[in-house]
């Protein structure tokens, strides 16, 4: 039985990182129940662990298969916005290399808040290149949502220093005479895709929290423009404000 006390012990297996650490391997017969239940919980994270990193490695294979078939450069692209009644859309572009490491990376509508703002800072630091592209209010009801999200997204690819050998496009094909593939939840899929929601998310997020400043009433730093009760009370209330899509329904009924 190891001499060390049970929460000297927790505090060294939250160091181990595979089940073949010798350390381990000492507790064994350690009889406490105390040790054994830490013992139990450590094998859970390193199963969990297992696990994310085997779906990180997944998510990866779009890149990896266009590596190896010679592509340099691959971007993966996303959109946020398409569907409030308020603000702008938002497009990124990231490129990725084989070194990224963040096992996080997932689709952005499965992350927490916190989760978020900490990977967007780690992609912006590890990504290749990161490149956004926004299209207002007056962009989308002049040119409709879809062909404003497809204009966004074409001009954060033409403004990336990196030209692209390939796009992996989610679900928004774009006329640009680059290979594309286009994936459906392609945030889910593919890991570049993922960063890009990422991304682009917070971005939007943030804007839309400035936007609660400057026209307080919606509930906008809570429902990034989307038509929650909140915010179609604020729009009985208030009427519509600049940032409000005229073309969508049912911002028409409140403008002045």
């Amino acid at each position: 039985m190891s001499k060390e006390t049970i929460s000297q012990i927790k505090a060294h297996l939250q160091t181990i990182k595979n089940l073949d650490d010798p350390y381990l391997q000492l507790l064994v017969n350690d009889s406490r129940k105390g040790v054994q239940t830490a013992i139990d919980q450590l094998k859970r994270r390193l199963a969990r662990q297992q696990e994310a990193y085997a779906a990180f490695k997944k998510r990866f294979k779009y890149e990896e298969y266009y590596w190896q078939n010679g592509c340099q450069y691959v971007a993966g692209m996303d959109e946020v916005g398409r569907g409030p009644l308020a603000g702008p859309v938002v497009t990124c572009a990231v490129i990725l290399n084989a070194d990224f490491d963040l096992i996080g990376v997932t689709d952005s509508k499965q992350l927490s808040r916190n989760e978020r703002e900490k990977l967007y800072l780690k992609i912006i630091n590890e990504a290749v290149e990161v490149s956004i592209a926004v299209n207002d209010r007056a962009a989308i009801d002049k040119l409709n949502i879809y062909a404003a999200t497809q204009d966004a997204m074409i001009r954060a690819v033409n403004q990336l220093h990196h030209r692209p050998d390939h796009l992996i496009v989610d679900a928004v094909p774009l006329a640009l005479d680059i290979p594309q593939t286009t994936l459906i939840k392609g945030d889910q899929k593919s890991i570049s895709v993922a960063a890009a929601s990422i991304v682009a998310k917070e971005y939007r997020d943030h804007l839309m929290r400035d936007y609660d400043y400057v026209y307080p009433g919606y509930g906008f730093a809570q429902n990034m423009g989307y038509g929650t009760k909140e915010h179609l009370a604020g729009l009985e209330k208030l009427g519509a404000c600049p940032i409000h899509r005229h073309s969508f329904s049912p911002v028409q009924k409140y403008l002045n």
